[in-house]
C-alpha cells in the first residue's frame, strides 16, 4: 500500500508588489497579460490616467480613466502611492487596493514607467522587484509601435522620442530583460516571480513554522 500523499506546506508572506516598465512598444503589456492570465496569485494595480481611452480598452480592467480634475484631486489627498506625468498625460497607483491585497498575502503587478517605479521604490522598497524590458533594437521598436496600430503617427513619434530617456533607468531595476523572443522573455519574469516568492523576508509565517519543526518528536 502506497504511504498517503501529505498536503503541501502553506507558509504565510507578504504580497509583492512585482513592476515592469519598458519603453512603449518594448513588451510589457503582453508580459503583463500572459502572466496573469497563468497565475492566479497574481492581481493587477489597476492605474488611473488621464489619457484618452484606446478602442481595445475597457474601463477599470486596463485603467481607471479620469478628468484631469478627478485626478488631482486622488492625488492632493494621498489616495496615490505614486503618479507621474507620461506623453503628456497623468498615470497613478491607487493606494487602497494595493495594501490591503499586501497584507493578505497576494502579489500586485504594475505597468508602469520609471517614474512610477521610482516612487514605489522609496515608499515600499522591501516590497518591490522590478523589471525593466528593453526591446532587441530600436528599429524593432519602431516597427512594433507601428504594428499596434492604436495611436497616430504624432504619438508614435513622440513615444520614440521618449524613449531612449526611458531606457537610461535600467540600472534602476533588480532584473533587465531583453525581448528578442517574447516565450523566453516570458518565461524569464516567471523564474524571477517564483524566485523572490520564496526569500525568507517575504515569509514571516516561516517564524512560526520552524518553531513547530524544532518542537516536534517524531513517533518511533
Amino acid at each position: 500500500m502506497k504511504p498517503a500523499k501529505s498536503s503541501p506546506v502553506q507558509i504565510a508572506r507578504r504580497g509583492l508588489m512585482l513592476v515592469i516598465s519598458s519603453p512603449s512598444g518594448a513588451g510589457k503589456s503582453t508580459i503583463a497579460r500572459t502572466l496573469l492570465e497563468t497565475d492566479r496569485q497574481i492581481g493587477l494595480s489597476v492605474s488611473v490616467t488621464t489619457r484618452q481611452r484606446r478602442p481595445s480598452e475597457v474601463e477599470a480592467v486596463h485603467y481607471h480613466f479620469k478628468s484631469v480634475r478627478e485626478f488631482e484631486r486622488l492625488r492632493d489627498s494621498d489616495a496615490l502611492l505614486e503618479w507621474a506625468e507620461v506623453h503628456g498625460n497623468f498615470y497613478g497607483t491607487p493606494r487602497e487596493p494595493v495594501e490591503q491585497a499586501m497584507a493578505e498575502g497576494r502579489d500586485m503587478l504594475f505597468d508602469i514607467d520609471w517614474q512610477g517605479a521610482q516612487q514605489l521604490q522609496e515608499k515600499m522598497s522591501a516590497d518591490v522587484v522590478s523589471i525593466f524590458v528593453l526591446p532587441p533594437t530600436m528599429t524593432e521598436l519602431q516597427s512594433r509601435l507601428h504594428r499596434r496600430a492604436e495611436d497616430s503617427e504624432e504619438v508614435i513619434q513622440t513615444r520614440l522620442a521618449n524613449s531612449r530617456a526611458e531606457i537610461a533607468h535600467w540600472r534602476e531595476y533588480d532584473y533587465v530583460i531583453i525581448n528578442d523572443d517574447l516565450n523566453a522573455a516570458f518565461d524569464a519574469v516567471q523564474s524571477i516571480v517564483k524566485a523572490e516568492r520564496l526569500r525568507r523576508d517575504r515569509r514571516h509565517g516561516m517564524f512560526d513554522f520552524v518553531r513547530e519543526l524544532l518542537e516536534e518528536t517524531p513517533s518511533l
